[in-house]
C-alpha cells in the first residue's frame, strides 16, 4: 500500500520560496499519477499540482500557474512542489496523494479533491504578508 510523506514546509513572508518534497514509504513514486493538494484554514481541499506517472505531463490550477512547478526526481524517488512568490493565500496544509495510472488521470486526480478518500499529516505552509 502506498503511503507518502510529507516534508518542507514552514513560515515565510510573502514573495518568498518553499520546496515540498514527497516521498514514499512503500512502492516507488514511480508507479503513479502524484498530486499535490492544499487546505487552508476552514476551507475544503484544494488540488494544486498534479504529475502524470506516464509521460511527466503536469497540471496546474489557475492560482498557481506561473509561480509553482511539480517535477520528479527519479533517483531520490521524490517528488517536489517548488512554490515561488508565495502570498497569504497559499497558507495551508499541503497533501501529496498518490493514484494509479489505471484509476485516473492527472486532470480528474487535481480536479477532483473529494475522491481522495483519506489524508497523510501534510505539511504546513504559513505565509506572511
Amino acid at each position: 500500500q502506498l503511503q507518502l510523506a510529507e516534508s518542507g514546509g514552514g513560515l515565510v513572508q510573502a514573495g518568498g520560496s518553499l520546496r515540498l518534497s514527497c516521498v514514499s514509504s512503500g512502492p516507488t513514486l514511480d508507479y503513479y499519477h502524484i498530486g499535490w493538494f492544499r487546505q487552508a484554514p476552514g476551507k475544503e481541499h484544494e488540488g494544486v499540482s498534479c504529475i502524470s506517472r506516464t509521460d511527466g505531463s503536469t497540471y496546474y490550477a489557475d492560482s498557481v500557474k506561473g509561480r509553482f512547478t511539480i517535477s520528479r526526481d527519479h533517483a531520490k524517488d521524490t517528488v517536489y512542489l517548488q512554490m515561488d512568490r508565495l502570498t497569504a493565500e497559499d497558507t495551508g496544509t499541503y497533501y501529496c496523494v498518490g493514484r494509479s495510472v489505471a484509476r485516473t488521470t492527472i486532470q480528474a486526480l487535481c480536479t477532483r479533491p473529494a475522491d481522495v478518500g483519506s489524508w497523510g499529516r501534510g505539511t504546513q505552509v504559513f505565509v506572511s504578508s
